[in-house]
């Protein structure tokens, strides 16, 4: 049998692993599975789920009586959890509980309900994890249900409460969030919803006992068909009515810069120009806000990433994407002053946002209206960004709002005793750090405003 390299986020399913073919993902499936999957493959589940866009698709290329290898429809930048914004954590968890009343209906049951088996991709939530759907046994508990609670509905009703930022714990909690963590930050009035005390703290309290458990005496408890379907009923009404509720600094950004519509429309006019010309298939808008500039682009896209730090911009990018059916536009939460790590095992399960960037390989980045945070809120000089950015940008499109412009000067006020630290934030000393990394293809200041537009391509050696 070929040695094959198992990707390092797929060691804990003994019924199959998944693997890099020099670029190509692919799926090895283990005999241990073989009686599901020939079920799943022959009673039409699979093909009605594929055809649906639930469950990513996949080719057979392979089928042996030692293994089976199949070839899942590629996905060329995944999110994760912890970067999506409410309604994506919320569409990936309706996904999930759709999935698993599907599987009930037609004997089957999801054995897995990790947040980490979905992502995003052409414009909505995908189930990507082909190995986990098992057989339903009668009157046995959902396998996975306890999982859901870790990884969506907790997070999410957490967020309900304290904020979108506390999706964020998923990062550090790769198996969900824990019940007693859970039950014990959620206010006291949210024992009042029959949905979060049965599934929240009551359940937290069964944990316990079942942990004090030494001896095995818990008896499982016996469940109906019927009552898990009433079970995901309930909670897919739950979540599907959450809201959010907070405000944001950058939310309706574009409705408080100092750009007037003539000066807003000559920046669109000019890097629609610049793309037109360069004609890419891949582009990544970094702190894109709610991705009103990669809208205007006229040249078609075959896929714009859309990253920004601020929870209602990105909600607001997504929503609009699904109504606009613009399917090419994946929007994600990132902090570019602290991307997404490298963490779990070994610090390889997740991979870190610039590899994932790396692999993706943009044809043109923008930076737009990001600069002037990133050097006076992050302290992160020019040499530093523009080393960042050539990491991943062959073509980047960066604006660079001058020190009278209205957005820097409420910066460097708000940073009054650290006045001389910011001396050097000029365009003369921009433009000397970045040409280390990059050539200057083209220069345009956008009238009525403080603020210059550089077209630049990274150098062959840097």
């Amino acid at each position: 049998m070929t040695h094959r390299k198992h990707h390092p986020s797929s060691f804990r399913d003994p019924s199959g692993y998944i693997y890099d073919d020099e670029g190509v993902v692919k799926r090895v499936i283990k005999p241990i599975y073989y009686k599901q999957y020939s079920a799943l493959t022959d009673s039409g589940f699979f093909a009605k789920l594929f055809s649906s866009r639930a469950l990513i698709p996949h080719k057979e290329l392979s089928n042996s009586s030692t293994e089976i290898i199949i070839q899942p429809e590629q996905i060329s930048f995944v999110t994760y959890p912890y970067e999506w914004s409410f309604n994506q954590y919320k569409e990936a968890a309706l996904l999930t509980l759709r999935l698993q009343k599907y599987s009930l209906e037609k004997g089957f049951s999801l054995k897995d309900a990790s947040a980490f088996n979905v992502t995003f991709h052409e414009g909505k939530a995908i189930f990507i994890d082909t190995l986990s759907f098992d057989f339903y046994v009668e009157n046995k508990p959902w396998r996975a249900y306890k999982q859901f609670i870790n990884h969506f509905l907790g997070p999410l009703v957490l967020a309900r409460y304290h904020g979108a930022e506390s999706l964020k714990l998923m990062s550090e909690f790769l198996d969900g969030l824990p019940l007693k963590m859970l039950a014990s930050i959620l206010p006291s009035k949210s024992k009042l919803s029959p949905v979060l005390y049965t599934n929240i703290h009551l359940l937290a309290k069964f944990e316990d006992k079942y942990k004090e458990d030494y001896n095995g005496e818990t008896k499982q408890s016996s469940l109906s068909k019927t009552a898990q379907l009433n079970i995901i009923k309930s909670l897919y009404n739950y979540i599907k009515k959450l809201k959010l509720k907070e405000d944001s600094e950058w939310g309706n950004y574009y409705n408080k810069i100092n750009y007037s519509d003539e000066a807003f429309n000559l920046k669109s006019k000019t890097i629609n120009s610049w793309i037109i010309n360069l004609k890419p298939q891949k582009i990544i808008d970094v702190g894109g806000n709610d991705g009103a500039f990669v809208r205007r682009i006229s040249y078609k896209l075959q896929q714009a990433l859309v990253c920004d730090i601020d929870n209602n911009a990105v909600d607001f990018n997504y929503i609009k994407a699904k109504e606009n059916k613009e399917n090419y536009i994946t929007p994600f939460v990132l902090n570019v002053l602290n991307p997404s790590s490298a963490i779990g095992f070994n610090n390889k399960e997740r991979f870190s946002f610039l590899e994932r960037i790396q692999k993706f390989g943009p044809d043109i980045t923008l930076a737009l209206a990001l600069i002037h945070h990133i050097t006076l809120s992050g302290n992160v000089t020019f040499n530093m960004s523009a080393s960042f950015f050539a990491s991943f940008s062959r073509y980047l499109i960066i604006e660079f709002p001058k020190r009278r412009d209205s957005w820097v000067e409420h910066l460097l006020n708000s940073k009054a005793e650290f006045k001389n630290h910011f001396s050097f934030y000029s365009l003369e000393n921009f433009e000397k750090s970045y040409v280390k990394f990059f050539d200057i293809i083209e220069k345009k200041e956008i009238n009525e405003t403080k603020r210059v537009l550089f077209l630049l391509k990274k150098k062959d050696d840097a």
